[in-house]
């Protein structure tokens, strides 16, 4: 691990103060509203158009960061005890650390790109590629100067394989970033006009952008680029190429053929040209031209490693879009909302009016534009070129939002036109009336916020949600991650779909936060983490003897804690290799693992098998960590569980993690910290203890809307068994779009549960029926069908839920369905 005291000689800095205590570098942080005590933490202090972090230090080391690289030395706040180099730029010294992290694994790494696709191609190969690989990938589309240090930093010896794509818009870039991610393999996507503005050519553009793969041992691209193709010939002899063609068959290692194309799926041919002729036909999940592109740079790499061809197919049918590309949302009033509002330029806009073209839905066709930007072409001829496109692909109704495109309306012919100077104009003018059974593409660049369009489309949508926010849950995380030494480790809970809130979502983002361990309860939870692209290590608590191979194939951790199911895994695993276990040890618990009379045997049988069966950890279970009046038995507990890891490690010969807190105990038993921690409900924002209720903030939140409303009058019931009446006095009803088979429990009726409608608390009337349920919103002023009800949430705790039905909070969590939607919000 890299030391600060190391990064003078890495960054050509000065130390202008030395920590107080010797300090590794295990976090880079940049952002100032995020940056926090993490142990490790060092703050680069960045500068850029918008931005100074220099001006932020002092509020950084107020939230207890101790570790500063500078680049000017003039006005330093006072800053006691801390770590402050200074280097000629901060940013250059954020890679050369990144880049210094990078020479220490020696694994295969791709670096990925070109001018579009980027992010698709590195996202979906990383799916194809996750049932072999534990893959590091760079996290959303941080392909930049900034972006891919941050995505390298990420590596862990954990990982087999690295896929990082990085982005330039000017010369010199693409040097700095090769050196950063070092590739040991390449892949050229496309090359279309994105960044053209700080080229002076294509060629120039292309030939920055090759400079990634100058040292690569292999360079997989498509032949049909002319200008890519002949840019990769004047690569060094020793990077080799392995290419694709579907108009030069015989110039590429893989002929490709488009055999069928229907609305959602594309059948195409491969022929393998060298070294022996092979054919093999799949069937890919999607029938838009951009996304069969990608998929084909994706299923060259897997033909180029060997992946047999029925795999292949296996691995494309599970493939998921990329979210922050072009996704279709229902809208108001009979609309689709084509949502592209990642970046906009002519390539991109050509291959999202393909897409727009395809839909076959009836209604016009609608294009929401911003400027175009970044296109090195003059304004007349760009916006001539962007007319002519919307003719070809069949577009009725254009709204153009930006000082260019409205300058230049004259151009755009018959279609019916729009114009606003920016996205606000258009917001403010919303009518949502104003478009009806369309189909609607959203193209903006990332300044204009077109987010906001498609929530406007979007915000009167009826349905049932739980919105979870990501941005809480870290919180939560680093609520915890300060309670702990450096040394010891994280392993979080995201058994049970993830306590409800969605496994894979909350995975990938510990996975960006460098938590050290997941744990699931079964072995599919597991493998569908891993083919999901989540590459940390990983728990199984509850593994049966038919999954072993799967633990080996996907690289998942059981917890052993029986005899029994010790010796059927060391059957499997005198077979071949099995990944190293977990030992559960009962301390008091009495539901399953090694009691302490069991621990001669145990030791025996460990000692005996050494040769084939490694061992990562040993672990208990707190019967009453959440409550005081047992903290006698939890001390007993944890003293037993002392008394037995020594044991374990001798008869092992070796030292190995030992856990036995959860979320409540990390709060109360900070002397049994131990090793590693089990963060569980916390996570989810319910602090179990009681403690510090305040302390975390509150994760998801159950919507729904109200169906209808409807006046009872006095006397009159509503719902089965007539159970709810409106006694002394009419009531108004509103049924609501939720009922017990969306995990809605139906304790909850006649009064018990209540809900937030405007703000305010409604009662449950009548009993929960199976896809809605009834509130009384008599008192609740202004009340309309359309309008959302809060379920559990800020302002309906799940504690006080919980305690109302005489459960826990866990229940209310994982009940929600899988069939409620999850949407996922960062602030």
């Amino acid at each position: 691990m890299l030391q600060f005291l190391s990064l003078p000689a890495l960054t050509g800095g000065t130390l202008l103060q030395t920590p107080a205590t010797p300090a590794p570098v295990q976090h880079l942080l940049l952002d100032s509203r995020r940056a926090d005590a993490q142990a490790g933490g060092v703050f680069f202090a960045l500068r850029g158009a918008q931005h100074d972090g220099h001006r932020y230090l002092a509020e950084v080391y107020q939230r207890g960061v101790r570790l500063f690289v500078v680049d000017q030395p003039d006005g330093l706040p006072a800053l006691p005890g801390a770590g402050v180099l200074l280097v000629p730029d901060s940013l250059a010294a954020l890679q050369a650390v990144a880049a210094a992290h990078r020479r220490r694994f020696r694994l295969p790494v791709f670096g990925i790109t070109g001018s579009n696709g980027k992010t698709i191609v590195k996202e979906w190969l990383a799916q194809l590629l996750s049932p072999d690989e534990l893959v590091c990938k760079s996290p959303r589309s941080y392909n930049s100067q900034v972006g891919v240090p941050l995505s390298v930093w990420e590596l862990n010896a954990s990982h087999t394989l690295g896929i990082f794509e990085a982005g330039i818009s000017e010369p010199g870039e693409m040097a700095r970033l090769a050196r950063v991610v070092q590739p040991t393999l390449g892949l050229f996507t496309t090359l279309g006009t994105a960044h053209d503005a700080g080229f002076t050519s294509h060629e120039q553009k292309v030939a920055e952008k090759m400079q990634l793969f100058t040292e690569v041992d292999m360079l997989f691209y498509c032949r049909d680029q002319e200008l890519v193709h002949a840019a990769a010939q004047q690569l060094p002899k020793a990077v080799r190429t392995f290419c694709w063609s579907r108009f030069h068959p015989y110039e590429a290692n893989v002929a490709v053929t488009l055999l069928e194309s229907a609305a959602d799926r594309t059948t195409v041919r491969l022929a393998m040209q060298r070294p022996l002729l092979q054919e093999h036909t799949f069937t890919l999940p999607f029938a838009d031209e951009p996304s069969v592109e990608n998929a084909l740079h994706c299923l060259t790499v897997l033909l180029w490693q060997q992946v047999p061809a029925a795999e292949i197919q296996r691995r494309l049918d599970r493939l998921q879009p990329v979210a922050m590309r072009l996704e279709m949302k229902q809208a108001l009033n009979d609309c689709y909302v084509l949502d592209d509002t990642y970046n906009n330029d002519l390539a991109g806009l050509t291959l999202a009016l393909d897409m727009l073209a395809r839909q076959p839905r009836r209604g016009r066709r609608t294009l929401i534009l911003s400027d175009v930007l970044e296109s090195g072409l003059a304004a007349d001829e760009l916006y001539g070129r962007v007319a002519r496109q919307l003719a070809t692909h069949g577009v009725e109704r254009l709204v153009g939002i930006g000082p260019e495109i409205s300058a230049h309306q004259r151009v755009f012919g018959s279609a019916e036109q729009e114009f606003y100077p920016d996205t606000e104009a258009f917001l403010a003018g919303f009518q949502a009336d104003d478009f009806h059974h369309e189909t609607i593409l959203v193209k903006g660049a990332r300044r204009y916020g077109f987010e906001r369009i498609v929530a406007a489309f979007q915000q009167k949508i009826h349905g049932t949600v739980l919105e979870v926010n990501l941005d809480a849950l870290v919180h939560n995380l680093n609520y915890y991650r300060q309670r702990l030494a450096a040394t010891t480790k994280l392993m979080v809970m995201v058994k049970a779909f993830a306590y409800g809130s969605g496994s894979y979502e909350v995975a990938n983002l510990l996975q960006f936060h460098r938590a050290d361990y997941l744990a699931v309860a079964y072995t599919d939870e597991g493998v569908d983490l891993r083919e999901h692209g989540i590459s940390l290590p990983i728990m199984v608590m509850n593994p049966s003897p038919d999954s072993f191979q799967k633990l080996r194939q996907y690289h998942l951790e059981p917890e052993i804690y029986s005899f029994e199911r010790l010796h059927e895994y060391l059957r499997a695993a005198r077979e071949q290799p099995l990944p190293a276990i977990h030992l559960k040890l009962d301390t008091g618990m009495r539901r399953l693992g090694f009691g302490e009379e069991d621990l001669d045997e145990l030791c025996q049988v460990l000692q005996a098998n050494a040769a084939a069966l490694r061992v990562a950890s040993a672990l208990t279970h707190l019967a009453g960590a959440d409550e005081a009046q047992h903290n006698d038995f939890s001390q007993r507990q944890l003293a037993a569980f002392q008394r037995m890891t020594p044991r374990l490690e001798a008869a092992l010969g070796y030292s190995i993690l030992k856990h036995a807190l959860n979320s409540a105990g990390i709060i109360r038993f900070p002397e049994a910290h131990f090793d590693m921690v089990r963060l569980g409900i916390g996570l989810y924002g319910v602090e179990a203890t009681g403690q510090q209720p305040d302390a975390l903030r509150p994760v998801s939140t159950l919507r729904t809307t109200i169906s209808q409303i409807k006046t009872l009058p006095a006397g009159e019931t509503v719902g089965y068994g007539r159970r709810g009446q409106a006694t002394n006095y009419d009531r108004r009803i509103a049924t609501l779009a939720i009922g017990y088979a969306d995990g809605y429990d139906r304790r909850f009726g006649n009064g018990v549960g209540e809900v937030l409608v405007r703000g305010q608390r409604a009662p449950l009337i009548g009993n929960v029926c199976m896809d809605m349920c009834m509130v009384d919103v008599t008192g609740v002023v202004g009340a309309q069908a359309g309008e959302a009800a809060v379920l559990f949430g800020e302002g309906l705790p799940l504690t006080e839920l919980a305690t109302r039905i005489g459960t826990i909070p866990y229940e209310l969590l994982t009940n929600v369905s899988e069939r409620v939607k999850r949407v996922f919000v960062t602030e």
